[in-house]
C-alpha cells in the first residue's frame, strides 16, 4: 500500500491523551485532536474507566477556553493607576528582571517573609501546582500559605476520626440500599458519580438529599430534606439519638471497632430529635423517619463533599456525620460507610515536592503562615511582622474566589504592594497587578494528575505549543530561581524529571505505587493504584493510633478542640450597615458551585456564560413578598462587609430564610462585584477553614439608576 500523500497526512489528526486539570474529583481522561500544531477537537477518552467517554458541560467547550480571543500572550507592566487597565507590553527578560530587582529590595528591607505566594486549584497537576507551590518559595524563604479555603476542616475531621481519606468506589453505590447525599450536589461537582447513583436508584436504593437548596441532584432524589445552613451537625446528632434510643445501633461492632463510644453516647443523648428538629428547622417526624430509614436499610452510604463544612462549625459537623456509619456498624461494608475523598490513598512524598530536608540543612526554615481566607486582612495590616510587600498569584483568582472581597480589593489597591499575577486571562486579580505574566493552558504543558474521587493516575501530554509567549507555572519558577541566584539542581529540572523523582520517592514508602513509572504512564495513559482492599476499612480496621474509628479523638484534644462530635450555635453575625435594616430581617446566604464554572475557572467562557445566564440570587416567595421583591427584578444583597446587585429568582427551590447565589462570577464581567463582597473571612472551628456559608445578608429592591452607584460607594472605603 502506498504511503498517504503529504496533503492526506496533514489531514490525519494526532490524538493526544490528557487529563482534566480542574478542581473536580472525577479528573477525567481527555483526548485532543491536533492538526499542524492546532487543536481541532477535544473530547473524553472512551477508554478511561471513570470518564467513560463523556465530559461535563464545563470543559466540553475547552477549545473555546484555549483559543479565547482574550488569552494573554505576552508579559505586561502596569503604566497607570492600579485597576486602570492601562498596560505596556514588555519582554520576559524585562519582567523577570523587574520582579527580581523588587524582591531583592524587599528582602533587604523586610526579609523574605514580606513576599507571599498565593495559589490554589487553577490546575491540580503535581508539578504545575504542587511542586510549583513549594520548592522555589521554600528556597526563597517566603511566607507560607495556609491552604484552607476548600476542605481543611473536613479533611482534618476525617483523618482524625478514620485515620485516612479513603472512599468507596463510585461503582459500589450499586450495593447500597439507601444513599444520603449530604450538603453535596454531585450532578454539578462530581458528575461521573451520577450514573452510578441513578443506577442504584433504579435498582431500588432510596436516595435522600440533605440540602437547603433544591439542587440538580435533589430534583431526582426520592426525598429532599432542607435543614437551615450550618445545622447539619445537630441533625446528625439527632439522628444518632433516635438510632440509639430505639436500639437500631450495632453495639457489638462499636465495642470491637470504636474508641470513645461510651463518651459519645452520653453526648448523643443531649440532642433529642425534638431539639435537633427545632435547630435545623425541620419537622421532628422527618428526623425520626430519616434515622429509621438509614439504620434499617443496610448497607447505607453517606456521600459528602466540602460545602457541608464551610461554616463556623464545619469540622464538628463532619465529625457528627462520620459517627453515623460507626453507630450502625457500616464502615468496611460494600455499599456502606462514607464517600468523601480518595486523596488519602496517595500523598506525594513531602521531601520530593517541598525539599525541606535539604533546605533545613542550609539553615532555611519555613516562613510564617498566612491563612488564605484572611488575605484581605493580611494585606491591610493583620500580617505586620513583616508587612506583606509583594504578592505573587498563580493558579488562583482571589479577588473573585476568596471571602470578603472588599477587603481584598483594598489590599490589592495599596500603592506599596508589588503584585505579580501569572494567568491565562485578565482576571479580577490580574487587573490589580503591577506585572502580568501569560500562562499556558493544560493543552500546552505536561503534568501528572491524581484524582480525589477515584484511584487512577493520568499523565497529561502537551497537545500544542504554548500560545504566544505563555509559559507554565513550573517554567516560570525555574526562571525566577535563576534570577534569584539559586543553583539547586531540583530548581532546574524539567517537568518529566520532577515527575520521575517524586514518583520514585513516593513509591519508596507507598506500595500502592508499585510498578507505576513515568514511562508506563506516558505509554498507557491512566494506571490505577494498587489497593490492599477494595472496600475501605474492611474488617473494621482503621489507620488511626488505636486501629479503631476514633469517636473520641485524642488528636483533637491535643490540638485544643472538643474531642467529641458536638454542636453549638455559632453563626456569622453579618450585621447590616448601621441603621439600614432590622437584624431579624436577615437571611442566610449560601454560595454553592455554579453548574458551568469551576469556582472562577472557565467563568469567562462564552459557552459557559451563556449557559449560566445573568448573575442571580434565589429567594423563597414568602421572603420575596415580605421585601417587595419581584421575580426577575434587580435586588441589592448586602451586609456590613459589602453589597452586590443581582437578579432575583423567586422560587420555592430554597427554603424560607435562605437565599442562594452561585460562586465564581468575575466581578469585571458582572457589574464590578460578585457574591463574595458579602462573605465572611472568619475562620471555622478546625484547621483555619473558610466559612462562606455562615453569611447573613439583607435584600431590598434595587433603586433608580444612579442610586445603585451611590449605594455601592457606601462600601468603597
Amino acid at each position: 500500500m502506498l504511503d498517504p500523500s503529504p496533503a492526506t497526512r496533514q489531514s490525519i489528526p494526532a490524538l493526544i491523551r490528557g487529563a482534566c486539570p480542574h478542581d473536580c474529583p472525577d479528573t477525567c481522561g481527555t483526548i485532543t485532536e491536533v492538526i499542524d500544531g492546532k487543536a481541532v477537537a477535544f473530547y473524553a477518552d472512551p477508554d478511561h474507566p471513570i470518564t467513560d467517554g463523556w465530559v461535563c458541560g464545563k470543559v466540553r467547550p475547552y477549545l473555546e477556553h484555549v483559543y479565547h480571543p482574550d488569552r494573554l500572550t505576552h508579559p505586561l507592566r502596569r503604566v497607570s493607576a492600579k485597576g486602570s487597565g492601562e498596560w505596556a507590553r514588555i519582554t520576559w527578560e524585562e519582567a523577570i528582571a523587574e520582579i527580581g530587582d523588587r524582591w531583592r529590595r524587599i528582602i533587604a528591607e523586610h526579609g523574605a517573609e514580606a513576599i507571599l505566594p498565593y495559589s490554589y486549584s487553577g490546575t491540580l497537576g503535581l508539578v504545575n501546582m504542587g511542586v510549583s507551590s513549594g520548592r522555589f518559595w521554600n528556597r526563597l524563604g517566603a511566607s507560607q500559605l495556609d491552604r484552607a479555603i476548600c476542605g481543611a476542616a473536613a479533611e482534618y475531621a476525617v483523618e482524625a476520626t478514620l485515620g485516612g481519606r479513603w472512599a468507596v468506589p463510585y461503582a459500589d453505590a450499586a450495593h447500597s440500599k439507601v444513599i444520603l447525599i449530604w450538603g453535596h450536589n454531585p450532578a454539578t461537582t462530581a458528575p461521573h458519580f451520577m450514573p452510578h447513583l441513578k443506577a442504584a436508584q433504579r435498582a431500588g436504593a432510596t436516595v435522600v438529599v440533605i440540602d437547603p437548596k433544591r439542587t440538580r441532584t435533589a430534583r431526582t432524589a426520592d426525598w429532599h430534606i432542607t435543614p437551615r445552613p450550618g445545622t447539619d451537625g445537630a441533625l446528625a446528632l439527632g439522628l444518632a439519638h433516635v438510632i440509639v434510643r430505639e436500639g437500631l445501633h450495632d453495639e457489638a461492632w462499636l465495642a470491637a471497632h470504636a474508641a470513645g463510644w461510651p463518651e459519645l453516647r452520653a453526648r448523643i443523648m443531649a440532642m433529642p430529635p425534638e431539639r435537633a428538629a427545632e435547630i435545623a428547622g425541620l419537622p421532628v417526624e422527618d428526623v425520626y423517619k430519616l434515622a429509621r430509614l438509614y439504620a434499617t436499610s443496610k448497607p447505607g452510604l453517606i456521600k459528602i463533599a466540602d460545602g457541608v463544612q464551610r461554616n463556623r462549625m464545619g469540622g464538628q459537623t463532619v465529625r457528627a456525620i462520620l459517627a453515623l456509619p460507626a453507630i450502625t456498624g457500616q464502615y468496611g461494608t460494600r455499599g456502606g460507610g462514607l464517600a468523601y475523598s480518595t486523596s488519602g490513598y496517595l500523598k506525594w512524598d513531602g521531601e520530593g515536592v517541598e525539599k525541606w530536608g535539604e533546605l533545613e540543612r542550609q539553615g532555611i526554615r519555613p516562613g510564617r503562615m498566612v491563612n488564605m481566607n484572611r488575605l484581605g486582612a493580611a494585606l491591610t495590616g493583620e500580617a505586620t511582622d513583616p508587612p506583606i510587600q509583594s504578592l505573587y498569584v498563580f493558579g488562583a483568582n482571589p479577588a473573585t474566589s476568596a471571602p470578603n472581597s472588599a477587603l481584598i480589593h483594598a489590599g490589592l489597591s495599596r500603592d506599596d504592594l508589588f503584585t505579580v499575577v501569572h494567568e491565562l486571562f485578565m482576571t479580577d486579580t490580574a487587573e490589580m497587578a503591577d506585572i502580568v505574566l501569560p500562562a499556558t493552558s493544560n493543552l500546552e504543558q505536561a503534568d501528572l494528575h491524581k484524582a480525589y474521587g477515584h484511584t487512577f493516575l493520568r499523565y497529561n501530554h502537551p497537545a500544542i505549543p504554548p500560545l504566544g509567549e505563555s509559559k507554565s507555572n513550573w517554567d516560570v519558577m525555574r526562571l525566577l530561581s535563576a534570577e534569584m541566584g539559586f543553583d539547586e539542581p531540583w530548581l532546574r529540572q524539567d517537568t518529566d524529571e520532577v515527575i520521575a523523582e517524586v514518583l520514585a520517592a513516593t513509591a519508596g514508602h507507598n506500595p500502592r505505587l508499585a510498578g507505576i513509572t513515568l514511562e508506563r504512564l506516558r505509554r498507557e495513559g491512566q494506571i490505577s493504584l494498587t489497593l490492599d482492599e477494595d472496600v475501605p476499612f474492611a474488617g473494621g480496621r482503621f489507620p488511626t493510633p488505636s486501629g479503631k474509628v476514633e469517636l473520641y479523638s485524642a488528636r483533637l484534644a491535643a490540638d485544643g478542640y472538643d474531642p467529641l462530635p458536638g454542636y453549638t450555635d455559632e453563626f456569622d453575625d453579618g450585621e447590616p450597615e448601621a441603621g439600614r435594616f432590622r437584624p431579624e430581617d436577615g437571611l442566610s446566604l449560601i454560595s454553592p458551585a455554579a453548574h458551568h464554572f469551576v469556582s472562577s475557572s472557565l467563568a469567562n467562557g462564552p459557552g459557559q456564560l451563556r449557559a449560566e445566564g445573568e448573575p442571580f440570587v434565589e429567594i423563597h416567595p414568602d421572603d420575596a413578598a415580605a421585601r417587595g421583591i419581584r421575580h426577575g427584578a434587580r435586588v441589592y444583597v448586602e451586609n456590613g462587609r459589602g453589597c452586590v446587585t443581582l437578579r432575583a429568582v423567586v422560587t420555592d427551590g430554597v427554603r424560607p430564610g435562605v437565599v442562594a447565589s452561585p460562586k465564581g462570577r468575575w466581578g469585571r464581567l458582572s457589574g464590578g462585584r460578585n457574591v463574595n463582597w458579602t462573605t465572611s473571612d472568619a475562620l471555622g472551628d478546625f484547621a483555619g477553614q473558610s466559612t462562606f456559608h455562615s453569611n447573613r445578608v439583607w435584600l431590598r429592591p434595587a433603586g433608580e439608576e444612579g442610586r445603585e452607584s451611590a449605594d455601592y460607594a457606601d462600601f468603597a472605603d
